[in-house]
């Protein structure tokens, strides 16, 4: 009898498992991997184990992939960022392993828009000098259209993955497509689309309809975020600093630069949420100069019924005839809480929403603690305290973002 026990021991530990679950029912587990890699250990199949069992899993990307994370039913594995992990075996489950392609020039960036649906890690920074810029991403590109926005209609053409900028910043991006809709770094983000940890810097970006920095029109998610430059809307509506339209969630995000349109102008945000969609912008803020007709804002042009700016705020100067206002144009029905704008560098004494302060009460925490910010002073702006999300140089600077770049 031991020395059964022991070959069934020794047969569980060589097929990656830990534990004495030997008994009760028997589990599947389903695993495969995206483009990019895959799984070692225990394989790539449908395993049964019984109830209990830890299993060993290992993951191995190829040349030009990095590993990104265990999705689907993955309520039991120690840590799904890790390629080197464990999984219990509590039920069925199914479980992949999802690569993520590496940008390292503007040829890769240029190539997602043959895989909408990936996942993608910046690794450096992309500038002029960048391989690839003067054919794609230059004033002489496309025949001096310069770049052409990665997703650019709805539908089948949406950026529907993952794009991860890991604190990296692509410089000098050059669009000149006056007359067409959706235009920015990426045209248009669909609902299930991811856009995180980016900079687009120095860029300048003109379209028709929906233009912002770094998104033309947003159905999915923008965080930690921002954009600086020059954008522009040349026909009738929606254009910001970060993101021309946005149906979907931006937050913790920042944009500051130029902003000209016509209507539906913001700093940050041109137009928040549309019919039947529950748009927001939390934890956000822009300056700059925003410049338009009617519906003007610092940080929103135009939001939306249903619709939140929340913990945000604007020192953007802002100019305007119909609706406008230090933060946001005009608010048809929709949410404005715990948000502000400059009342002195914005020259506007009215907003559609949220309070105006000086510009020493800016500047004070307490204007921000008092609204249940989570915000913390520090010594300087070189000291980041990234407990909380926003970070503040009491009487001294306006709040910034814990992640923020050191300048």
């Amino acid at each position: 009898m031991k020395r059964i026990c022991i070959l069934l021991i020794a047969v569980a530990l060589a097929a990656g498992t830990v534990g004495c679950g030997l008994g009760g029912p028997e589990y599947d587990l389903t695993i495969a991997s995206t483009a990019g890699g895959s799984v070692t250990t225990p394989g790539e199949n449908t395993f049964s184990y019984h109830e209990g069992t830890v299993v060993d899993l290992d993951a191995e990307a190829n040349e030009g992939y990095q590993f990104g994370n265990w999705i689907g039913d993955v309520s039991t594995i120690v840590d799904t960022d890790d390629a080197t992990t464990t999984i219990t075996m509590n039920g069925d489950y199914s479980i992949m392993a999802n690569f993520a392609l590496e940008i390292r020039d503007w040829h890769d960036l240029d190539a997602i828009r043959d895989n909408s649906g990936g996942t993608y890690l910046l690794m450096n920074n992309l500038n002029s000098t960048t391989l690839g810029y003067g054919e794609l991403a230059s004033p002489t590109a496309n025949e001096g259209k310069g770049w052409q926005p990665t997703g650019n209609t709805f539908g089948n053409d949406e950026f529907v993955g993952s794009f991860d900028g890991q604190s990296y910043e692509i410089r000098d991006l050059f669009i000149s497509r006056p007359g067409e809709t959706c235009v920015g770094l990426f045209g248009v983000v669909g609902e299930t689309g991811v856009v995180e940890n980016l900079g687009v810097v120095n860029s300048s970006v003109n379209g028709g309809i929906n233009v912002g920095g770094l998104v033309g029109a947003n159905l999915g998610t923008v965080s930690n975020s921002y954009a600086t430059g020059n954008m522009t809307a040349s026909l009738t509506c929606c254009v910001g600093g970060l993101i021309g339209w946005t149906v979907g969630i931006v937050n913790n995000s920042y944009s500051t630069g130029t902003v000209t349109g016509d209507r539906c102008v913001g700093g940050l945000v041109g137009h928040n949420g549309g019919t039947d969609f529950a748009a927001t912008v939390d934890g956000s803020y822009s300056t700059g100069t925003v410049t338009g007709s009617e519906y003007v804002g610092g940080l929103v042009g135009f939001n939306t019924e249903g619709c939140t700016v929340s913990n945000s705020y604007s020192t953007s100067n802002v100019t305007g005839q119909d609706a406008v206002g230090g933060l946001v144009g005009y608010n048809h029905d929709g949410t404005v809480t715990d948000s502000f704008w400059d009342t002195e560098t914005s020259e506007q004494p009215t907003s559609d929403g949220g309070t105006g302060k000086n510009t020493t009460e800016m500047q004070d925490i307490t204007t921000f603690s008092g609204a249940s910010w989570s915000i913390v002073a520090v010594a300087n702006p070189s000291i980041r305290n990234i407990s909380y999300t926003w970070n503040i140089v009491d009487d001294d600077t306006y709040p910034f973002l814990s992640w923020e770049p050191v300048s």
